[in-house]
């Protein structure tokens, strides 16, 4: 409205005043002017409270009517009546009317609120009214408080105030504060302690313990990974690149393949497996193994690259070049004296260590588990994968034993880098000096017995005998015509009785006569430590010479002229090479050039063990290590038998003409018999010379010379058996006695050879006779006497003896089979559990005689006499003894007693940190391998080390296979182990027992239990207050 009357205003609209006057109007809001001509307002009309406009007549008027008194109408006319109604609407519009309307609504709201207002106020003043009646009521009550106050003070006239409480009141609360304090710390203490020993904990402990222990593990081989890559792999890879390169780059790839694709990999595993221990407790490992199972192809193509990467090596060695450069890598301090090959094996390891890791978890992760199936599926993965992986380690096994040895000689033999040299045997020897015409200096040989100077170091190969030196840091020296090889040897086992060594040495001597083909003929005369030792010597060495000279025979009767290493005669027939449902074969040939068995039937393995055209040595060691495992002695024996008896049942039909027809050929051109005590196939050269066939008749007939082969092999694997197994024969009654029938039947047969029958004898003098050797003593014989002074030698000597002689009595088949970790391991294993509470028994006496003393002073010289105990121990090669005491002292009693430490000098800490390092597990007691490696039996090494590595190759991988074949690379693999504890158990000790000084060794009331040294350890220095 307000822009219409501007609109007027402005526009000047005519209006007349009762048709008199025309003036100029304008209406804004509720206010009608009227203009001069010049513009200025002249009259001003009011139109508040009520302003109405009428049209009426028929000339445009309106009549303007105003609601006040005092104001009379006003009559308009416009010239249009468009004007005129305009004009008459404008001005009702104007009018009050409506704001008086919403004036009158908003006087009644306001009259609400005032009358609201004085509600509120009322009720103000009345609240105001109850809280100061509240007020007065409540100062009445205080006062009436106090009234009765003032009356029980007056009725309680001897009653003292709060403030002067009695003090044995205050005494009795103070008691009874402390009790109630005391009673709630108790419940919750019995509450924790309750929750610490129930399963759930025990088992989180145990799951938590088991992942600190794998990232430990994880560490060390992510550490060994990057010593590979960084320390020989990378530098190879650039010396390939230079001017003259000592190898190429494709013997590089083909000898560490995609080791550094493993390394990282580990890396990002390793990675992971700390960030879960940073979120301890909370552990979650499953989803890490899921990012590594996808990898395991990478493992896949390392195992299986992993034989041809030591042939190769081998190969590349006998580059003098790269021999110098790779010394020179390996001399790295990182290295820690470790070979190239010790670097490549590790990952063959890793695997059945993840697997004992999780069936580990797997025992102490409940069904319900998240994490259980997770764990499960990458358990049996890798169980997958661990079985290639054992088979590979297996066949590559002898590679690396073979370079290993071939790198402690320091003069190098390169016969070792022969990858079809197998190792067969190690061992101390003392070799005898030899006079005119064969006999030796008696006087001589006295001094000699107890002389360094005369120790030699002997390692037996399928077809080389060496003979070294070991220098006072290790390594050996090859002695000059040290290097024997069998083809040209011939072995006497029993000297001539007029020889005056004989006299001397109890029969532990035996000769090797050398006839070299471009030189002349030697003798070389060893003493061995004992009959054990001795029978085991030239039980292995004998096989070797039939094993090389059979092979050459075989070679010169079916490959004339010919470049083919394996002979026709195995080529023809398929049992030996080629897979079968009943038997698998390596790509790795034994020491007879047959393919070595992976899988078999027990019925092939019998087969092949009464096959009478070779006998491997590596295989019948084997066998007879393990046969306990998938069969009886009783079958072996009834085999046995069976061959004696039906001896044409051992060969195939198709070639039984053909090899006696080559046989028979071959024994027609021998020469005049010997007397020396060799075997069957003894024979100096390709043209062979046997004993025995006094009849020339007999040379040719088929069923004599069957008969004379089938008797030889029973007799060979029976000589074998007796002489390194005894112990299979003094718990089995009835395989003695199977065995001397046998024996007594062979000894019948009027066709015997001489040979034969002096064989024959032998091993049924060996099984009659008492098993006693004189430099062994059973733990039984030991005589306790008292106990008073003894010192640091007298100690380490005796407590060597006792650890040797109880390592000693552990017969080989209680490592079959895991038993020291059954249940009924008391049972199954009772002489490693002898061993182990023999370990304990001796660490805790350790630990008690350190306790012992009440002074600081006292207990320090004890801590510093044992650690001088513990280094003679080392001197001995008694490792075992060096961990009973390093493990006393690491124990928590005697670790915590800081005053007593204090007192120690530093060069003992020393001795203690070096020691220790020695015997340390870390990566699976790698510095204590290296350790056993370059010292001399005798020797007692830490049980608990081989009974790891058994417990890899058992958790790996099954006995049988899915078809129920035997797993002979498994048995293989434990031969292996059980060999070189075997090798330690042999060897004696020459030390005197001392009665004074085992009684007080084995005085177990001198001997405190764990929870009492503890005890005795917190009154020696009790626990420190915590700091505030």
């Amino acid at each position: 409205m307000d822009y219409m009357m501007t609109y007027y205003l402005h526009n000047s609209s005519k209006l007349f005043i009762m048709d008199v006057w025309t003036k100029d109007f304008g209406l804004v809001m509720s206010l009608l002017f009227s203009f001069h001509a010049s513009g200025r307002w002249k009259h001003l009309y009011l139109g508040q409270n009520c302003i109405n406009a009428a049209h009426y007549g028929p000339n445009y008027y309106f009549l303007v009517i105003f609601g006040h008194d005092g104001q009379k109408p006003l009559e308009l006319r416009t010239e249009e009546d468009a004007d005129c109604n305009e004009w008459v609407e404008a001005i009702q519009q104007a009018s009050y009317s409506d704001l008086i309307i919403e004036r009158e609504v908003l006087m009644q709201k306001y009259i609400h609120l005032v009358q609201i207002t004085e509600t509120e106020k009322v009720a103000a003043n009345q609240l105001r009214t109850q809280l100061e009646d509240q007020d007065t009521e409540i100062e009445r009550l205080k006062a009436e408080i106090v009234v009765l106050n003032k009356t029980e003070e007056r009725m309680l006239p001897y009653q003292s105030n709060p403030e002067e409480e009695d003090p044995d009141i205050k005494k009795i609360k103070k008691v009874q504060s402390f009790m109630r304090g005391w009673l709630c710390r108790r419940k919750w203490k019995i509450i924790v302690q309750d929750y610490i020993c129930s399963p759930h904990a025990e088992s989180m402990r145990k799951r938590n313990q088991i992942v600190f222990n794998m990232v430990e593990a994880e560490t060390e081989y992510v550490l060994q990974l990057s010593i590979l890559v960084n320390c020989f792999l990378r530098p190879l890879r650039m010396a390939a690149s230079s001017k003259k390169p000592p190898i190429t780059h494709d013997d590089v790839s083909s000898i560490f393949l995609n080791s550094e694709t493993i390394m990282f990999l580990h890396e990002i595993f390793h990675q992971g497996l700390k960030a879960r221990i940073a979120n301890w407790p909370t552990l979650v490992l499953a989803d890490l193994f899921d990012i590594l199972l996808p990898m395991l192809n990478i493992y896949q193509e390392f195992v299986r690259n992993h034989q041809y990467s030591l042939q190769v090596l081998a190969n590349c060695k006998q580059n003098r070049d790269f021999d110098k450069l790779l010394k020179q890598y390996e001399a790295n301090a990182a290295c820690e004296d470790r070979m190239l090959e010790t670097f490549l094996t590790y990952p063959m390891f890793q695997i059945p260590r993840y697997i004992i890791t999780l069936h580990e978890l797997l025992a102490h992760t409940p069904h319900e588990h998240v994490e259980r199936k997770s764990l499960e599926f990458a358990k049996s993965k890798l169980e997958e994968l661990s079985k290639m992986m054992h088979d590979e380690v297996s066949d590559t096994e002898n590679i690396r034993k073979n370079l290993a040895i071939e790198r402690m000689i320091v003069e190098g033999c390169d016969i070792l880098l022969d990858t079809s040299q197998t190792f067969v045997r190690q061992g101390s020897l003392i070799q005898l000096p030899s006079v005119e015409k064969g006999k030796l200096s008696k006087v001589r040989l006295g001094s000699l017995s107890l002389r360094k100077e005369a120790e030699r170091q002997c390692f037996l190969f399928t077809k080389h005998f060496l003979i070294c030196t070991r220098t006072s840091g290790g390594k050996l020296h090859l002695l000059k015509g040290g290097r024997l090889s069998l083809i040209e040897c011939a072995l006497i086992e029993e000297l001539d009785a007029n020889n005056a060594a004989g006299q001397g040495f109890n029969r532990l001597e035996f000769k090797i006569v050398v006839e070299p083909a471009d030189g002349p003929s030697f003798a070389v005369v060893l003493l061995a430590p004992s009959r054990q030792e001795k029978a085991a010597w030239t039980s292995d060495m004998s096989q070797c010479i039939d094993n090389i000279r059979c092979n050459g025979l075989m070679t010169s009767v079916f490959e004339d002229n010919s470049k083919v290493t394996v002979p026709h005669m195995i080529k023809s027939d398929a049992r030996l090479h080629k897979d079968d449902v009943d038997i698998c074969f390596s790509k790795t040939l034994n020491s007879c050039k047959v393919p070595q068995i992976r899988y078999a039937s027990v019925e092939r393995l019998l087969e092949r063990l009464t096959d009478l055209r070779f006998l491997s040595i590596d295989f019948l060691n084997t066998f007879l290590h393990t046969y306990r495992i998938f069969t009886t002695a009783a079958v072996v024996m009834d085999k046995l038998s069976d061959i004696y008896k039906k001896p044409f049942t051992s060969i195939p039909v198709r070639l039984e003409f053909t090899i006696l027809g080559h046989i028979t050929k071959a024994f027609s051109s021998s020469s005049t018999p010997n007397s020396s005590n060799h075997s069957f196939m003894d024979h100096k050269s390709p043209t062979v010379s046997h004993s025995g066939f006094t009849n020339p008749e007999k040379s040719y007939d088929k069923e004599f010379l069957i008969r004379r082969a089938a008797t030889n092999r029973v007799l060979n694997v029976l000589r074998h058996w007796v002489s390194k197994h005894s112990q299979d024969f003094e718990m089995n009654a009835e395989l003695t006695t199977a065995v001397i029938a046998l024996l007594e039947e062979v000894l019948r047969d009027s066709d015997l050879l001489p040979q034969e029958r002096k064989a024959a004898a032998n091993i049924l003098s060996a099984l009659s006779q008492e098993e006693q050797d004189d430099s062994q003593l059973k733990i039984e014989d030991i005589v306790v006497e008292c106990f008073e002074s003894l010192s640091a030698m007298e100690l380490a000597e005796q407590i060597t003896l006792l650890d040797h002689i109880v390592f000693w009595n552990i017969p080989y088949e209680e490592f079959l089979g895991q038993g020291w970790m059954k249940t009924d391991k008391n049972e199954r294993t009772p002489y490693i559990m002898k061993t182990s509470q023999h370990f304990n028994n001796m660490s805790n006496l350790v630990a008690s005689q350190i306790m012992a003393p009440a002074d600081v002073s006292s207990r320090a010289t004890s801590i510093e006499k044992w650690l001088a105990v513990a280094d003679i121990c080392r001197c001995l090669n008694n490792y075992n003894g060096v961990l009973e005491i390093t493990s006393a002292l690491n124990r928590s009693a005697i670790y915590r007693l800081k005053k007593t430490w204090a007192k120690v000098c530093k060069q003992t800490k020393a001795l203690m940190d070096r020691l220790q390092k020695i015997v340390s597990s870390e990566g699976r007691f790698k510095n204590l391998r290296e350790t056993l490696k370059n010292c001399n039996p005798p020797c007692v090494p830490y049980l608990g080390m081989y009974l790891t590595d058994l417990a890899f190759i058992e958790e790996g991988t099954p006995n049988f296979t899915e078809e129920g074949l035997v797993n002979f690379s498994k048995m293989r693999m434990i031969s292996h182990i059980i060999r070189e504890i075997r090798q330690f158990q042999q060897a004696p000790y020459r030390i005197d027992l001392q009665p004074k000084v085992t009684q007080f060794l084995l005085d177990k009331t001198l001997v405190m239990d764990e929870d009492t040294l503890y005890e005795l350890s917190l009154k020696i220095e009790p626990r420190l207050p915590p700091a505030n």
